[in-house]
C-alpha cells in the first residue's frame, strides 16, 4: 500500500476526529484492516448525507481496506437519537429488506462486493433482534456509565424534550455491533459522521475492555454550507440518489447551484479529482468559479446515474441558461388554463397561492416575458417557463 489512506482521507478534508491516531495510522499503512460504516434502511434510497460515507468507503476500499457495510435492521427498529430532537418511527422488517437491497445497488456504483478485499452487507438485526435482554446488561451494560452517557451530546440535546428508555439503549447496541463485527470479521475501525462520536467511541472502548484487543474510531466532518446547514435538502426534500426521487437534472441543478465558498470542499469530498486540479479549477472567486461548479454538477451526476445521464442533464441546464444544443427538460401537463395551473401541475409550485405569490414577487417568467398577471392564460401548448434563476422548464400541454 503505497499511500497511507489516512493521508488521502486529511488531504481531501475528511477527518474530523479519531484516536490512538499514531497506532490506526500505522496499522492502515501496513495492513488491511476490516472496517465498518452503518447506515439505517430508513427509506429505499440513499441520499446525498450518504454521499460522504460511499466516497470514503471507496478511498478505504482502494487503499486495500476491506468494508463492512453494517445494516441497521435491529437499531432502525428502535431509532437513533443522534441529531435528533423527534422520536423516528419503527419499521417492520419487510420493509427494512427492500431499503437493504435498494442501497446495495446504488452503493455498487462505489464500492465493490467482489474480489480480495470485497464489501460485505450484514444486518444487526441477526444478532439484535433475538438477544437476551439479561444476558445483554450482564454482558455489554455492566460496562456503561450512566452518568457518562448523559454527557454525550446525542443525548444531551433530547434530554430537554424527553429522551424515552427505548432510544437510551441505542449507545449500547451500537457499541455491541462493533463487538460483534470485531469477533465474527477481525472489523477494529468503525467510521461515521461527526454526529455520531459517541456511540463510535462507546463501540471503540467495549472492544478494549472486553477482548483487549486494539479497536479505532474516526469520524469525518458533516456535508455542510459556509454558514453551517447540512447539504442536501431543498424546497423539495432531501436531494436523492435514486432518479425516480430526484431526477439527474435535479441533482445536477443541485450541485451546479451550490455556494461559491463551497464548491472546493464538495470536490474534495465528493470527487475523484486529484486535489491538485481541484485546487487549480478553484483558486479564482470571481465569475471562474462557475467553470469548477460545472464540474462538480458532472462529476457528481456520473458518479451517481453513469456518464451518459450526467452529459444529458448538463446539456438540458446548458439550454435552460441559453446555451448548447440540448434539449430542454420537458414536462407533460392537462387540463391547465393559467400559468398558475402550469405552475402546480408541473411541480414548479406546491399550490395555486403559492404560485400567485411566486408571480407577485417577480419570480416567474414565460418564454422571455415576465408574468404580472396572476391569472395570465398559458400562452400556447409548448412554452418555457422559468421560475427564478435556477428552475426552467418546456411545458407541453396534452
Amino acid at each position: 500500500m503505497a499511500v497511507n489512506v489516512m493521508d488521502t482521507l486529511r488531504a481531501r478534508g475528511f477527518v474530523k476526529q479519531t484516536v490512538y491516531e499514531e497506532e490506526l495510522y500505522e496499522k492502515l499503512g501496513k495492513e488491511s484492516v476490516p472496517f465498518y460504516i452503518g447506515f439505517d434502511p430508513t427509506a429505499d434510497s440513499l441520499h446525498v448525507g450518504h454521499f460522504m460515507q460511499l466516497i470514503a468507503m471507496h478511498h478505504m476500499q482502494q487503499a486495500g481496506h476491506k468494508p463492512i457495510i453494517l445494516i441497521g435492521g435491529g437499531t432502525a427498529m428502535i431509532g437513533d437519537p443522534s441529531g435528533r430532537t423527534d422520536m423516528r418511527s419503527m419499521m417492520t422488517k419487510e420493509t427494512i429488506r427492500h431499503n437493504v437491497e435498494c442501497f446495495k445497488k446504488q452503493m455498487s456504483r462505489f464500492i465493490s462486493f467482489e474480489g480480495e478485499n470485497a464489501a460485505i452487507v450484514v444486518d444487526n438485526g441477526d444478532w439484535l433482534l433475538d438477544l437476551n435482554y439479561i444476558d445483554f446488561l450482564r454482558e455489554i451494560g455492566a460496562h456503561f456509565s450512566v452518568n457518562r452517557m448523559l454527557s454525550a451530546e446525542c443525548f444531551k440535546q433530547r434530554l430537554e424534550r424527553g429522551l424515552s428508555f427505548l432510544e437510551f439503549n441505542y449507545m449500547l447496541m451500537q457499541a455491541y455491533d462493533f463487538l460483534v463485527l470485531h469477533r465474527q470479521y477481525g472489523c477494529s475501525l468503525e467510521l461515521g459522521g461527526d454526529d455520531q462520536w459517541s456511540n463510535i467511541l462507546a463501540g471503540m472502548n467495549l472492544i478494549r475492555v472486553k477482548e483487549q484487543k486494539p479497536a479505532f474510531a474516526m469520524t469525518f466532518t458533516l456535508l455542510t454550507t459556509s454558514d453551517g446547514k447540512k447539504m442536501g435538502k431543498t424546497a423539495k426534500g432531501a436531494v436523492w440518489l435514486d432518479e425516480n426521487k430526484t431526477t439527474p437534472y435535479e441533482f445536477y441543478q443541485y450541485w451546479r447551484n451550490v455556494g461559491d465558498e463551497d464548491v472546493e470542499k464538495c470536490m474534495k469530498l465528493l470527487t475523484f479529482l486529484p486535489v491538485e486540479q481541484i485546487e487549480e479549477l478553484c483558486a479564482h472567486r470571481d465569475e471562474r468559479i462557475n467553470k469548477a461548479k460545472e464540474v462538480l454538477a458532472f462529476e457528481l451526476t456520473k458518479e451517481v446515474h453513469g456518464e451518459e445521464k450526467a452529459k444529458l442533464a448538463e446539456g438540458q441546464a446548458k439550454a435552460a441558461f441559453g446555451g448548447g444544443d440540448a434539449e430542454l427538460l420537458t414536462k407533460e401537463v392537462s387540463d391547465v388554463a393559467t400559468v398558475v395551473d402550469a405552475m402546480v401541475a408541473a411541480g414548479v409550485a406546491k399550490s395555486k397561492g403559492e404560485a400567485r405569490r411566486l408571480i407577485e414577487q417577480g419570480g416567474v417568467s414565460v418564454d422571455e416575458t415576465k408574468v404580472s398577471d396572476p391569472n395570465m392564460p398559458i400562452p400556447a401548448t409548448e412554452f418555457v417557463l422559468h421560475k427564478g434563476k435556477k428552475v426552467h422548464l418546456k411545458i407541453v400541454v396534452k
